[in-house]
């Protein structure tokens, strides 16, 4: 079995079902007292989120990166990023790391691929709707993602910047994710991704009509398994 390197911490209210899910995969897999082989850096979210706020993706990258390589230092042999947003520098902690880096956006097309999809919906911060990282990479595998309108953007945005991460759930917050799933499935979304990892504490299968595909899940899933790989 590899040991799993999680880098995590943003938000860690999404890191904790990281750390569930890989297990109870090993242990499914593997049966007995198995269990993942697996370290965690979790950083401090607030440094994080003033870089991201005022637009300096570049320190982020080099922060996430520093800790990536302690991780690798420490014997991790795959980094699993445990976030979807921070995967806009993704390359920087990549660079020169050494061991694979799973990364999210490709682990949610295959599976998107896998249920014969090419047209879904996403929902995530205003970061990964808006900049190309997250689409851009979706459309090099064949998928078209649509994002909700601007104002649906900026209320997403809000929900999970002042209520998600800090473990916070609303009935209105439910509602208005809801209701923005509901405005792409319209527009011809064949499914919704949960494009940020605190989000399937609002949505979830039962709330739309087509696919849901909860990203901190299939990352966590895929994590697993690349661990047991021969």
């Amino acid at each position: 079995m590899k040991t799993l390197g999680l880098l995590g911490g943003m938000s860690w209210q999404s890191t904790v079902p990281y750390y569930q899910l890989i297990n109870r995969r090993v242990a499914e897999r593997l049966g007995g007292f198995h269990s993942a082989r697996l370290l965690l850096f979790s950083v401090d979210f607030a440094e994080v989120e003033a870089l991201m706020r005022m637009g300096r993706w570049d320190d982020a990258g080099e922060l996430l990166a520093g800790a990536a390589r302690r991780l690798v230092a420490g014997g991790a042999q795959v980094i699993v990023l445990c976030t979807n947003t921070l995967h806009r520098v993704a390359p920087t902690i990549e660079r020169g790391l050494g061991v694979p880096f799973l990364h999210i956006v490709d682990v949610t097309a295959a599976a998107i691929a896998e249920a014969g999809l090419r047209r879904v919906g996403l929902l995530a911060t205003r970061f990964a709707m808006e900049d190309g990282f997250y689409l851009d990479r979706l459309a090099s595998r064949g998928i078209e993602a649509l994002v909700p309108g601007a104002a649906d953007r900026e209320v997403l945005h809000r929900i999970i910047f002042t209520e998600l991460v800090h473990g916070t759930v609303t009935d209105a917050s439910r509602r208005a994710v809801r209701e923005m799933a509901l405005r792409i499935v319209e527009r011809g979304a064949g499914g919704v991704i949960l494009g940020c990892t605190e989000l399937s504490m609002v949505l979830s299968s039962a709330d739309v009509p087509v696919p849901v595909f909860d990203t901190t899940a299939l990352h966590a899933l895929a994590a697993a398994d690349r661990a047991l790989e021969e």
